[in-house]
């Protein structure tokens, strides 16, 4: 049986714990063993954390122990997966910008606040993600991402949908879930989630999410299977 770890906790607007439990009941229906932690300790031990094969961060804002991330910087290097949504993944904390290496954006603005009207546009492409998925509407937070250039693209949005002083640029496509890779580890994000109620009003949301949680599941045996150490991702330079 694989093992989960998700960790909830920051700002309640986004709801953490409705939100934690939703992907866990849709872990456990893959045959998850999921363990939920209201507290970032859970990350301060990162041979425990190499024991899992998912860690899915519910947590908005607040700061961390950098020693904690880089435990989970191991961890997902040596092939644990990593997955989140909305600002419980990509908003987590500000300061540090090793969580924002790994994870793949930071969320710098929502213009026109929640309940905007807008199009999540799927990118059809080699992703097992987005198979079968068309593009859907969602009535939310419009996430604009500052955004790391090596992600693979899932699915986008168009910018801008309200006034504000972004409209001085040209339109833009900016994603709204990707995928990437962090040493053996795979990586999954959607900015879909404001609220837990936003994967019932719209259903392919939680789909996204559902797939992306498992695809990055999958990467802690691929590497297994595939012999695929750390050794090449070492270095002793000053990072951060």
């Amino acid at each position: 049986m694989k093992k989960a770890l998700i960790f909830q906790g920051g700002w309640d607007g986004h709801e953490p714990v409705l939100v934690s439990k939703r992907f866990a009941d849709l872990l456990q229906k893959h045959d998850y063993e999921v363990k939920i932690s209201d507290t970032l300790d859970c990350l301060a031990d990162a041979e425990e954390l190499k024991t899992l094969d998912l860690i899915v961060s519910c947590w908005t804002m607040g700061e961390i122990d950098h020693k904690y991330v880089v435990n989970l910087s191991e961890a997902v290097g040596s092939g644990v997966g990593l997955a989140g949504c909305h600002g419980g993944m990509c908003d987590s904390f500000r300061q540090n910008t090793e969580w924002q290496f790994i994870t793949g954006g930071q969320w710098i603005s929502h213009p026109g606040g929640d309940g905007i009207e807008y199009t999540v546009n799927i990118c059809h492409g080699s992703s097992p993600i987005t198979e079968g998925l068309e593009d859907f509407p969602v009535c939310s937070e419009h996430y604009y991402l500052h955004i790391d250039p090596a992600i693979e693209v899932l699915a986008t949005t168009r910018f801008p949908s309200v006034n504000y002083y972004h409209i001085s640029n040209k339109p833009v496509d900016m994603p709204v879930a990707w995928t990437k890779f962090w040493g053996n580890g795979r990586v999954f994000y959607t900015s879909l989630g404001h609220h837990d109620d936003v994967f019932e009003k719209s259903p392919q949301a939680q789909i996204l999410m559902e797939r992306g949680m498992l695809w990055a599941g999958e990467g802690k045996q691929y590497a297994i299977d595939h012999n695929l150490t750390t050794e090449r991702f070492i270095n002793n330079a000053k990072m951060y």
